[in-house]
This record gives C-alpha cells, sequence and structure tokens, in this order.
C-alpha cells in the first residue's frame, strides 16, 4: 500500500501558517515528531504543508508558543468523506439498500435449463434437485458446491449416464447424457466357451454347442468347455456356443485386525461460522459467539460473490466445526476372529461376480501378536467360469 494511499485512510490537511519566523513552528513540529510534508514558503512570513489530521490538536499549543496562525485550507481524506456522507444519510442509505438489493438478487437462482434430457428424464432429474434445493429464488450460499451437485445428481437420476452441471451469473445449466443401452445381437459369431481360471466342474447347462466336460471335472484356465462344433465328423457344423457352467472355485484371503483400535466420531453437535474473504482475509459476519467445541473438524465452502455477470474480489466463506469425539474399542481374541472373518467375507464379496455364491470357508492359519489377530481364510466359491473362444473358419 504506497504513500498516497495510507495518507487517505488516515484523513490529511492543507494548513497555511502565518507569524513571525515561521520557521520556529516547523522546527517545533520536527521536535514533537509530528508528520509534515510538502512543506512550501509562499512569503516571508507565510508557509504551507500538509499535516495528518490526528496532530492537528498537537499543533494548537505550538501555534500558543511560536505567535503563529494556522488556517486550514483543504481537507482530504475518509474522516472527511464519512462526516460528509453523514450529512446526506438519505442518499447513503438510498445507494446501500441499492447495492444491498443487487447483491441479493445477484446471488439468486432465477433459471434452470436442462439440455439433452427426455422429458421422462428431465422429470426424475427436476425432482432430485428441487430435494435437494436447487430451485428459482434459491440462495447460491445455501447450496452446495457445482462439483458436488454434479456428483449427487448423476448418481440419483438413474436414466443418466453423466450429468454437467455448470452456474452461470444467475443461472444453473444442467447437461444429460442419457443411457444408452446397446441392442441385443441377433446373431453371435461362432464360438467355443472356454475356461477363465482352474475349477472343478459344479453344473453345466448347455442351449448350444457340444459339452466337453462334466460335473466334478477339473479344468484349467483355458480349456474348452463347450464346443462350437456339432455333429459327427465330416458333416460338423459350426455353432455360436451358449451355455452356463459353473465352477467350484477355491480363493485364500489374509486378514489382520487389531485387539485395541481408537476411532473418531462425529457427534453431531456443531457451529456455523460465515465470513467474507478478501485476498487471504477473512472477516466475520455471522457466528460470533466463542467457540465451545473442545475437539472439532472444520469443513469449509466458499463461494464467489456476484453481482450481475461480474464477480467480485470477494468470496463468501462459511465454516461448519462438527464436534469430534474419541472411543477405544476393544475386541477379545474370539471377537477379533469374527471381525476378521466378516472383513474378508465382505473383501472377497466386492471382487466377486454378483451371481457368485460362497459355498464354505475354513480358517487355514490363525495367530496372535503385536496386539493383532492374523487369520488366513480358504474360501469355496461357486461361480460362472465361462469365457467366448471365436472360430476362426478356415482353421
Amino acid at each position: 500500500m504506497n504513500a498516497t494511499m495510507i495518507n487517505l485512510m488516515h484523513g490529511y490537511v492543507r494548513v497555511s501558517v502565518d507569524g513571525a519566523y515561521p520557521e520556529r513552528l516547523l522546527n517545533r513540529c520536527i521536535e514533537e515528531k509530528i508528520t509534515i510534508w510538502h512543506i512550501r514558503r509562499i512569503s516571508e512570513n507565510r508557509i504551507v504543508f500538509y499535516m495528518y489530521v490526528k496532530d492537528v490538536r498537537r499543533l494548537r499549543p505550538l501555534l500558543r508558543l511560536t505567535s503563529c496562525k494556522a488556517t486550514f485550507i483543504q481537507r482530504r481524506g475518509g474522516p472527511f468523506f464519512f462526516k460528509r456522507m453523514l450529512g446526506r444519510s438519505g442518499f447513503v442509505a438510498g445507494l446501500c439498500g441499492f447495492f444491498i438489493v443487487m447483491f441479493v438478487l445477484s446471488n439468486m437462482i432465477w433459471h434452470i435449463e436442462i439440455k439433452g434430457a427426455s422429458p421422462q428424464v428431465e422429470h426424475e432429474l427436476r425432482q432430485v434437485m428441487t430435494e435437494m434445493g436447487i430451485k428459482r429464488g434459491a440462495f447460491h450460499f445455501s447450496l452446495p458446491s457445482v462439483e458436488l451437485i454434479q456428483r449427487d445428481v448423476t448418481e440419483a437420476v438413474a436414466g443418466a449416464t453423466w450429468v454437467g452441471v455448470r452456474k452461470k451469473g444467475t443461472t444453473f445449466e444442467f447437461e444429460v447424457v442419457e443411457q444408452q443401452l446397446p441392442e441385443e445381437a441377433e446373431r453371435h459369431s461362432p464360438r467355443h466357451l472356454i475356461a477363465t481360471k482352474e475349477a472343478v466342474i459344479h453344473d453345466i447347462f448347455v442351449e448350444h454347442g457340444q459339452a466337453m466336460v462334466k460335473p466334478n471335472d477339473f479344468v484349467r484356465k483355458g480349456d474348452i468347455l463347450v464346443s462350437g462344433y456339432i455333429g459327427k465328423e465330416g458333416r460338423a457344423e459350426v455353432v455360436p456356443a451358449q451355455a452356463v457352467v459353473r465352477g467350484e472355485i477355491w480363493y485364500k484371503s489374509t486378514v489382520s485386525i487389531p485387539l485395541e483400535t481408537v476411532f473418531t466420531t462425529l457427534t453431531g453437535e456443531r457451529q456455523t461460522k460465515h465470513y467474507v474473504t478478501f485476498s487471504d482475509v477473512s472477516v466475520p459476519i455471522w457466528g460470533f459467539s466463542r467457540q465451545t467445541l473442545e475437539q472439532y473438524q472444520p469443513f469449509e465452502q466458499e463461494t464467489p460473490i456476484r453481482i450481475w455477470k461480474w464477480t467480485l474480489p470477494l468470496t463468501y466463506k462459511r465454516v461448519d466445526y462438527y464436534e469430534t469425539d474419541q472411543y477405544a474399542r476393544s475386541y477379545t481374541k474370539e471377537e477379533a476372529i469374527e471381525a476378521a472373518k466378516e472383513r474378508a467375507r465382505v473383501d472377497l464379496v466386492k471382487h466377486l461376480p454378483e451371481e457368485a455364491e460362497i459355498l464354505g470357508e475354513k480358517v487355514l492359519h490363525e495367530a496372535l501378536g503385536n496386539g493383532k489377530v492374523n487369520l488366513q481364510i480358504h474360501y469355496q466359491v461357486l461361480e460362472d467360469i465361462t469365457s467366448e473362444k471365436p472360430i476362426i473358419q478356415g482353421d
């Protein structure tokens, strides 16, 4: 911040001093450490200079000591500006009211545009937006960020593959990419069905093709399960093999569970504070109460402040302080083993196909050390093991 801006903030006056030997007054000001600048001699008995408003009271005793007379010929800066504005309270109130109305109207939603959606998907999208509070007249401050809105809307609208969200001033734009389900091919190319992994055949149901395995057979990855050739040698026909072949597969999982665990959770209590941010400076505008939460986790949300299409160098920031609490959970050895089994099963299910079925489990190894229970578990899983292998004519 330069000197001119500092002078305007503090307020300064231009002083004309008359008297015999006015230099004595300048010397007195220097002794009293009164800041003066732009000193000019107008005549033998008159000098002019600038000084801060706050030092005017300190100047008066010096005038009496030096038998000089001071005249203030110019007043500039913040204090004089605000004094003039107080005399024009009606104009100031109207100006403030105008900016308040502009600020409020510029931070409300006035229009919502939806592009690329069929009537059914658009209706579903509008229902989701209403539940989230996105509607005409809603304040931008009360809504989540655009990224969170896009994520939640995309997950909530079943008929959309992707929903793009963009905020342009007072308008929210939604661009929808609907799901395009591919049409099922009327005819499959000739193919074999082969095994995707090692397994023991559990059951087999063939629609087209010739079965090459039977229940209880052991197969390796790549073995042909159902052939696309049917008929006798010399008169064999080539068909797209279709079948459901389920095999028993073995999985091994290793998991560890500590006997003592400390958790941090949210209690539900919170305190909210609101700020206006300029550059790196945050000025509180609401929520001045003293922080009473002993342990908390802050969540910040910032929204640029706009007036029509212009974005101001100000940001509205809302900080929610959620109270946290810690508690220790202790397991006995038996409880830790059960928890380890449950976690291992959940992790396994995440990596299995939807139609897979867990037939059984067996603990192969169990160990207790370093405050943890370590398990190695063997699972028997039943799942479809088929994969396609095209038949190239002429081979």
